[in-house]
Formats: structure tokens, sequence, C-alpha cells
């Protein structure tokens, strides 16, 4: 049997994400990651300290997510990021993967709003990665 699916050379998926996460007032979302320290003895010890970075991504939407039932449960929410949107970053920040970027999340800044990331899913068609979706918590803030 011969393969007689059709494929897509262009990113035209990509392309009709952006345009519609624009469309339907998309915002930035601001990924804080920890920044690579160059000296890596020095910061292993404590000696340098651990700085931060805002990676802001867009398009992006937010949307919340129905409650659950169950008792303590917190609402979720759905951040949905274009995958052009996270490459140029991940290409700007010259790391391995959007995946390495997600781990190196956290927390995600959306309209002043911290959130932490439970889960994400990858959508694609044509076997191109055209959006990502994370399941996020709102971040408690714990007093001292």
């Amino acid at each position: 049997m011969s393969d007689t699916t059709s494929r897509n050379p262009t990113a035209a998926p990509q392309m009709i994400a952006d345009a519609l996460l624009r469309t339907v007032a998309g915002t930035t979302a601001l990924f804080r990651v920890t920044n690579a320290n160059t000296d890596t003895s020095q910061s292993e010890v404590g000696l340098v300290a651990t700085t931060f970075v805002n990676v802001a991504v867009s398009p992006a939407l937010m949307r919340k997510l129905r409650p659950t039932w169950k008792a303590g449960g917190e609402p979720g929410w759905e951040l949905m990021v274009s995958a052009t949107g996270l490459e140029q970053q991940v290409n700007a920040l010259d790391i391995p993967s959007v995946e390495a970027l997600f781990a190196m999340t956290l927390a995600v800044t959306v309209a002043g709003q911290d959130y932490l990331i439970e889960s994400v899913a990858a959508n694609e068609a044509f076997g191109q990665i055209y959006l990502y979706r994370l399941l996020l918590r709102e971040a408690v803030q714990q007093g001292l």
C-alpha cells in the first residue's frame, strides 16, 4: 500500500491559529522562567542568586473552565498559546524545545494574575503543532 494522504508543506494551520487567537481578543502571556547563569559552579552552591525573566508570548487566549463539583475545588483556566509565538521565544532563549520552556516555567502571568501550569496539550494538523493548550490554576499567595 502506498501513502496517499495529503501533505501540507506550508504553515497554514499555524497561520490560521495565530489569526484566530488575535481576532478573539488575543492577549500576551508572560512565562516566568529561571534565567541561565553563566557560572554554574558558583550558582550550584548558592553564591550567585537565581534570577528570573518574564518571557512574553503572544497571541494567547485565556478562558475559564467549568467549575468542578468537588469539595474545595478551585475553578480551572485554559490558556491557548500560539505555537509560532512559543517557537520564537524558544529560539530567542536558545533552549532545546517548547517542552523545555514549559519545564523551566515557574508561573504564567495573564492580566496581572499569576497561574501555575497543571498540564500541557498540543494540537496538531498535517504533522505540525499549531496550538498549545495549558491547564492552569490560580497561584495562591502565601503569607509569612
